[in-house]
């Protein structure tokens, strides 16, 4: 090897060992990039090891105590308070039943009856929702071109009497499905499942809606509700069971008020 190509040789190595050492010194000595620093929720999340359910209820609770959730949700531009995941897991269950009648008890502005109705048309061309209530606020809804065809309204408490035998005159021979949206009392929801448990057919529910009060998880001080209510029911039969994988969405405001007839 010539003296010319031994000296390239030669300075090549040293510049590529220069070059590692200066590498290797700058990485060392380099300030590391900054972490960014946790939100405020996932370090107190972090910090109090929040369980799944712990986490949900959080939610549920700031939800339900917001005035731009629920309380200004709309169908159709009719008020309709509903939590939209809970929609969503009935018309499934409406979808699968394929229901002649919905009974809802409490219609408040009718927007949730107009809801039932507009999916119960797509999976039973003769089906009817009938809800009730004690006060008749849905004149608006009753404009609907859905209401109008498919919703029948009953002016009254759905434990009365009068309205109880209507209501079973209406559905007899019929495949029900029964959704308890009024008074969320235990005395009242129970007196609700006990009147219209036997109108509703194997395999389908009775869907007890707002059992998330008296600190279900909200609103401790609201008094026994319908969690109450389904708990006193379900020792007095063995005909339902609720469904729990009708809560796999989390949110729920029904906790284990998903009843499906089961006998």
């Amino acid at each position: 090897m010539s003296d010319s190509r031994r000296f390239t040789l030669t300075w090549a190595l040293g510049a590529c060992v220069i070059g590692l050492a200066g590498l290797n010194l700058w990485q060392a000595t380099r300030r590391p990039e900054p972490t960014p620093a946790p939100s405020a929720a996932a370090a107190e999340a972090v910090a109090s090891e929040l369980t799944q359910q712990q986490i949900t209820d959080r939610f549920l609770i700031q939800w339900s105590d917001s005035e731009n959730t629920w309380r200004k949700n709309r169908f159709l531009g009719i008020g309709t308070q509903q939590n939209p995941l809970d929609v969503w897991i009935t018309q499934e269950i409406i979808t699968e039943v394929k229901p002649d009648v919905i009974v809802e008890a409490g219609t408040h502005r009718g927007g949730s009856a107009a809801l039932w109705a507009t999916f119960l048309a797509q999976v039973n061309p003769r089906g009817r929702v009938l809800t009730i209530d004690v006060e008749d606020r849905a004149a608006k809804a009753r404009k609907l071109p859905i209401v109008r065809r498919r919703v029948d309204f009953l002016l009254g408490s759905s434990t009365a009497p009068e309205i109880v035998a209507e209501v079973k005159r209406r559905t007899q021979g019929k495949r029900v499905l029964v959704i308890l949206d009024s008074l969320h009392s235990e005395e009242h929801v129970l007196g609700e499942l006990r009147a219209y448990q036997d109108i509703v057919p194997r395999g389908s529910y009775i869907i007890v809606q707002d059992g998330h009060v008296n600190g279900h998880p909200i609103w401790p001080n609201w008094g026994p509700g319908p969690t109450e209510a389904i708990a006193a029911f379900l020792k007095e039969t063995d005909a339902y069971l609720p469904d729990k994988t009708r809560e796999r969405l989390m949110m729920t405001y029904n906790p284990n008020g998903f009843l499906r007839r089961i006998r």
